[in-house]
């Protein structure tokens, strides 16, 4: 039995799958004439009565679920609900708020009801799920060091019974960073909570969010003041967990890596991050594909610029014979070749220079 089974709220729905609808449909039948006909007609009879395939591929899996066990401990040769006699239907679409949306209903918050103002702070700023927030102690808060560890979640069995239990996997447990708005709303909690005796005895002492007399607060509580908030606010009508999908939303669209959103949001594997949001990763990966043509292109241009102005100057090497020409000319000494090189030359020296250029005197005259 996984993790998942083990919460006490999964165990209730999936008891009541096997009451109300295994037990009364299949529960005269040995195990070894169970067949996938019978899971078939089952299949088509509730959904010719209306209904959902959501919960009627969620009581399906329950059943897989436990003739597989059959198979594994040698009970059954095979599965019967494999291939499933209905494939899972479709997620249907999420509306998840804009950053105006989100700020806009967080501002009516803080008006009309801060305390929750608070929770819903909490539940964008950080990501954590719904029973996560709910069963968060104050001994796993440190505002100082700005980091909570989350190590409990808070369960309604049955919408009814409150139990704390341990998070939905493994990596769940972990430390959680955080942010300034978040430390507001703590702070603003831990002031609430100096005000109000706590009891020893009272198993849910310690949790951040409670309700004004001390009780827990209930998760179809929060729900329910949640849509309420969201008409007044004028914002659509979301469920508590599309806050997490809202938390992570806008750090994969301001283009925080992929790995560090899964880590934030503490999935069991970075797979479960990209499944989720494939959306957002669908439109990352137009835009880094983007950046490599930007950067390709601008590193071409650079390149064809700097090849044009070569072939408009000369090389480097011929103005070197330039120059070295031009100080043979200059230099007295120059073993160049003279226009009267050819010419006979005379015993007397003779200069390139003109002779010095000497006053005229006027001769003495005669009286």
């Amino acid at each position: 039995m996984n993790d998942g089974m083990r919460r006490y709220s999964c165990m209730a729905r999936y008891r009541d799958y096997v009451r109300n609808d295994l037990v009364p449909a299949f529960g005269t039948m040995k195990l070894d004439e169970l067949g996938h006909r019978h899971i078939a007609a089952f299949v088509t009879s509730e959904l010719a009565a209306g209904r959902g395939k959501t919960t009627l591929y969620r009581c399906l899996a329950t059943l897989s679920s436990a003739l597989g066990d059959a198979v594994r401990h040698h009970r059954l040769a095979h599965n019967p609900a494999s291939p499933p006699a209905l494939h899972r239907p479709p997620s249907p679409e999420r509306r998840i708020w804009t950053t105006d949306e989100a700020v806009r209903f967080l501002q009516h918050c803080h008006q009309a009801a801060p305390d929750m103002a608070d929770l819903f702070e909490f539940l964008i700023g950080t990501g954590l799920r719904k029973g996560e927030a709910l069963g968060l102690h104050w001994d796993d808060v440190h505002l100082a060091e700005r980091v909570l560890y989350v190590r409990c979640t808070l369960s309604a069995i049955d919408n009814n019974h409150l139990v704390i239990t341990t998070p939905k996997t493994r990596t769940s447990r972990n430390w959680v960073a955080v942010s300034p708005r978040v430390a507001t709303a703590l702070q603003h909690r831990a002031r609430s909570r100096a005000r109000r005796h706590s009891d020893p005895s009272d198993p849910f002492t310690g949790l951040v969010f409670r309700r004004p007399d001390g009780r827990p607060l209930r998760p179809h509580t929060v729900l329910d003041r949640l849509r309420q908030l969201s008409k007044e606010a004028g914002v659509p009508r979301v469920t508590v967990h599309d806050l997490r999908h809202l938390a992570a939303t806008i750090t994969v669209t301001a283009g925080v890596p992929l790995t560090v959103v899964s880590k934030t949001l503490r999935h069991s594997t970075l797979s479960t991050t990209a499944n989720i949001y494939s959306h957002l990763t669908q439109q990352a990966a137009r835009e880094a594909v983007d950046t490599i043509d930007h950067t390709l292109t601008r590193a071409q241009k650079r390149d064809n610029r700097r090849t044009w102005s070569e072939r408009l100057r000369p090389p480097r090497d011929h103005i070197q014979h330039l120059r070295e020409a031009l100080n043979r000319l200059r230099s007295p000494n120059s073993t160049g070749v003279h226009p009267t090189a050819n010419q006979p030359q005379s015993g007397r020296a003779t200069t390139l220079r003109p002779p010095a250029f000497r006053a005229w005197k006027r001769p003495p005259s005669h009286v």
